[in-house]
């Protein structure tokens, strides 16, 4: 794992942005729907392949690397997303694993794949 963290991640990524001058281009509501057509592309990557056979190729290789890209482009967008709209990812990511925690409690959820509204 590199030590390169989300602030500086996104402070080259905005620096790369204004570099060409794209900023004009990256609305809320844009960047938004680049974020899910890049979750499309990563999605895309596991049609028509059962999950055993997805796993296995992704070990090296070029499944792998389109994998890593396609990781990449959604986090880039979704630090995008963040930026534009003032979200401390890092701070509402870890909010949210509590609120989990409160809604999923061990005891109930633990071996379960059901709505926290049906435990």
């Amino acid at each position: 794992m590199s030590n390169i963290d989300l602030e500086n991640l996104t402070e080259r990524l905005i620096q790369f942005r204004d570099e060409r001058n794209w900023a004009q281009f990256h609305s809320l509501k844009d960047l938004i729907i680049s974020l899910n057509l890049e979750a499309g592309e990563l999605l895309e990557l596991t049609q028509w392949k059962d999950a055993a056979g997805f796993e296995a190729s992704i070990a090296d290789g070029q499944a792998r690397q389109d994998l890593e890209e396609e990781c990449a482009d959604v986090l880039l967008y979704l630090l995008l997303v963040a930026e534009k709209s003032g979200i401390d990812l890092l701070k509402v990511a870890a909010d949210k694993i509590d609120k989990n925690a409160k809604k999923y409690p061990v005891e109930k959820a633990r071996d379960n794949a059901k709505k926290y509204t049906q435990l």
